[in-house]
């Protein structure tokens, strides 16, 4: 299944003081998924864009934090 949310999991040392992160996640950004820009993508008004950190609504990733996604799941 396609996210842009992935997962890795870094080597652990039997010999590190500290308690380990055995799951580590990153975001990755839609750009890298399009191979190349098509015509009359839909775009934000200006104003949004600017806001937003992009023109073009398929470009746009509203990054969220693992832990805040937790969060919001807990909260319902």
């Amino acid at each position: 299944m396609f996210t842009h949310q992935k997962v890795y999991y870094p080597y652990v040392s039997p010999f590190d003081p500290c308690k380990p992160i055995k799951v580590k996640t990153y975001s990755t950004p839609p750009h890298l998924y399009i191979g190349f820009q098509p015509p009359n993508l839909p775009q934000f008004p200006p104003n949004l864009a600017l806001f937003k950190g992009t023109l073009w609504k398929a470009f746009y990733d509203p990054y969220f934090s693992p832990y805040e996604i937790q969060r919001e799941e807990d909260l319902s």
